[in-house]
């Protein structure tokens, strides 16, 4: 058993204080990231809200959203420079996660986890751009096909923000699906035998899940989920099989 000299400085048993201090110092760091990059989006709101409002705007009438309060608009553009920030800021807040916990692991679990963090932030990625270049413009054409000569389509700016936001975050979210059965498969709470034999629950799991995560009740909306999340499943059983235990 290695001694404590021959171990790495980063590697050595730290004391409590130690270890909260360094929790601290990368959370600040962290803190400011997000700052910044907040600060970054908020210079360039207008190519952002441009790009955010792309799948919506062929749909409408009048191509422009409304607001109805006087601090609306400027909390909405607080809201959206924030949840940017905090994305572009992601990378960093990894790196930082990363280095607080690397020390505690062994070097299997380091060769292990380290891909799954990447992994992770690549599924999370391929999820809100699924949900942005495929179900936004299928979705927001459906629901303002529901206008006529008495309705006329006029979202506000705080509604549609809300509401896309938390469309790009489940989407994100729902393909974390094989991240989760893998790291799972790993500590061996599962196999790709049970998830096979859990198919067709998990089928009707997907449609389940879609129902309830979908901010609107229409149909679309839910089968552009459910049906992801069934071919992700079946992607995790082929991944589980070839790295699971």
């Amino acid at each position: 058993m290695a001694n404590e000299e021959t171990l790495r400085p980063e590697d050595q048993e730290l004391p409590l204080t130690e270890h909260l201090r360094e929790l601290r110092d990368r959370i600040i760091k962290s803190l400011l990231a997000v700052t910044l990059t907040s600060a970054l989006c908020y210079w360039q709101l207008d190519r952002l809200l441009h790009f955010l409002l792309a799948p919506l705007l062929p749909v409408l009438e009048e191509p422009k959203l409304i607001f109805t309060a006087y601090q609306e608009a400027f909390f909405s553009y607080l809201k959206l420079a924030v949840v940017a920030g905090v994305i572009l800021a992601s990378p960093f807040i990894i790196f930082q996660a990363w280095r607080f916990v690397a020390p505690g692991l062994y070097e299997h679990e380091k060769r292990f986890a380290l891909p799954m963090v990447l992994f992770s932030c690549v599924a999370f990625l391929a999820g809100a751009a699924f949900a942005y270049f495929l179900v936004f413009p299928k979705a927001f054409a459906f629901l303002a096909s529901f206008g006529g000569r008495h309705l006329v389509l006029m979202p506000t700016l705080k509604d549609y923000l809300s509401f896309s936001l938390r469309l790009l975050l489940i989407f994100g979210l729902a393909f974390q699906v094989p991240v989760g059965l893998t790291v799972a498969a790993r500590l061996g709470l599962v196999s790709a035998k049970d998830l096979r034999r859990f198919r067709r629950y998990a089928v009707l799991l997907a449609f389940v899940l879609a129902a309830i995560l979908t901010p609107t009740p229409d149909i679309v909306n839910q089968l552009f989920l459910a049906i992801p999340l069934i071919f992700l499943y079946e992607f995790s059983v082929l991944l589980v099989a070839l790295v699971g235990r």
